[in-house]
């Protein structure tokens, strides 16, 4: 009986030595090969990836603007004859882009592994890729199509009315930024008199082209559409510039009237809170009053000058807010936390909507890379989000987020 155990054993052990070498070897492999694709060198090549594919997409977001803009041309210019492949271009790239922006923003965030960063953005690379490709066959087609169909005389009238409407709509924008300037602090209209002093100029320029497209001559067959989307393209940057400025003007005068209530309300949830202190043990007592007594420093402070900065002051109350509630932490009630979000939702809901505004115009002139363009789309989504949610405390949150996401946008499209 010995003799056949060990005979059994010894049939047995090798297979079983072999099979466990064999399994360690596996796992080794494997986790060096786990190693190999997060290591700093995987790292890096995927992020190199990562801004090949924003580059793309930057490319792509240029392109459907351009596209959006002889969309115009066809419809505001010609009475909108132009092929129908001009319009299914411009859908089909803006869904594609929307849906790169969302999978770009995805890739970007923390702690990725460069396995999916590479693989997401190759696929946004390709559709970026396709996308273009559509854009400029329809391009190529409109422009045959304008060719055949339009005069230059034809085109140059109609901008010419555009121009004109466009200058009527905008107004005295000088005016507006003197109002601003007879009232509040330069650090509130700074944006506002540059916006104006750009759309002056650019209207000026379209006009400038315009005049070298009527120069041509009176030819049938001849396209000024060069000379009109350069035109254009001028009165489309006039127009976001007119609409910065009125933006600000009425964001600034809206947050002069709100910034009493803002001050009142952040007051008043500051004494909720000092009666919410009164229950809580000795050490978290001391704590939150510490707290409390820096951030009352703080209102009073940006009370001092809200009446010449009153959007500032408004921002500066939306972060005091949030200050407060990180501070309350779990001491408070359900009651108190959905009571506290609604005096502090308006105040954070325009202050949001001031950071946008910021950062749609540093996102517009400085030509931002991906990262920013796609951190302003999530402020604007965050901002949509925040005012269709009825939970008081789930809009706050939905607001506070936009405010991030477009401080962040700003910083990542101004310059260094």
């Amino acid at each position: 009986m010995p003799e056949l155990a060990a005979t059994i054993l010894g049939w047995l052990v090798p297979p079983l030595i072999a099979f466990v070498v064999a399994g360690f070897a596996i796992a080794v492999l494997v986790w060096a090969l786990r190693r190999a694709r997060r290591s700093p060198r995987a790292r890096a090549a995927a992020e190199q990836l990562r801004l090949k594919a924003g580059a793309s997409l930057v490319r792509l977001d240029d392109a459907v603007g351009e596209l959006e803009l002889e969309v115009g041309l066809s419809g505001a210019l010609y009475g909108g004859g132009a092929p129908a492949s001009l319009r299914r271009a411009r859908l089909t790239a803006q869904h594609a882009r929307d849906a790169a922006f969302e999978e770009y923003r995805a890739i970007s965030m923390p702690g990725v592994l460069p396995d999916e960063i590479r693989r997401v953005a190759n696929r946004i690379d390709r559709t970026a890729t396709e996308a273009l490709a559509r854009i400029a066959a329809a391009r190529a087609e409109h422009g045959a199509w304008v060719r055949a169909n339009v005069s230059a005389a034809t085109q140059v009238e109609a901008a010419r009315n555009r121009r004109a409407q466009l200058r009527a709509s905008m107004g005295d924008p000088a005016a507006l930024v003197a109002e601003l300037s007879a009232r509040f602090d330069e650090t509130e209209w700074r944006d506002a008199s540059r916006a104006a002093h750009s759309a002056l100029a650019e209207v000026a320029e379209a006009e400038r082209l315009l005049d070298s497209a009527a120069a041509r001559p009176a030819d049938p067959s001849l396209s000024a559409l060069p000379d009109l989307a350069a035109a254009e393209r001028s009165l489309r940057q006039a127009e976001v510039d007119a609409r910065i400025l009125e933006e600000t003007h009425r964001l600034i005068f809206q947050a002069a009237q709100a910034v009493p209530d803002e001050i009142a309300a952040a007051r008043a949830a500051l004494r909720q809170a000092s009666v919410t202190r009164e229950h809580l043990e000795a050490a978290d007592a001391e704590r939150l009053g510490t707290e409390l007594r820096a951030i009352e420093a703080e209102l009073t402070k940006t009370e001092t000058d809200a009446a010449r900065r009153p959007t500032r002051a408004v921002e500066s109350i939306a972060r005091l807010r949030s200050r407060l509630d990180l501070a309350l932490g779990d001491a408070r009630t359900a009651q108190q936390r959905l009571r506290g979000a609604r005096t502090a939702l308006p105040g954070t809901l325009a202050a949001a909507r001031g950071a946008i505004a910021q950062a749609e115009a540093s996102v517009a002139h400085a030509h931002a890379g991906a990262d920013a363009r796609s951190r302003l789309l999530s402020a604007q989504r965050e901002l949509a989000q925040a005012r269709q949610a009825e939970d008081p405390v789930a809009a706050l949150d939905a607001a506070r987020r936009a405010m991030r996401d477009a401080e962040d946008a700003r910083a990542l499209a101004t310059p260094l």
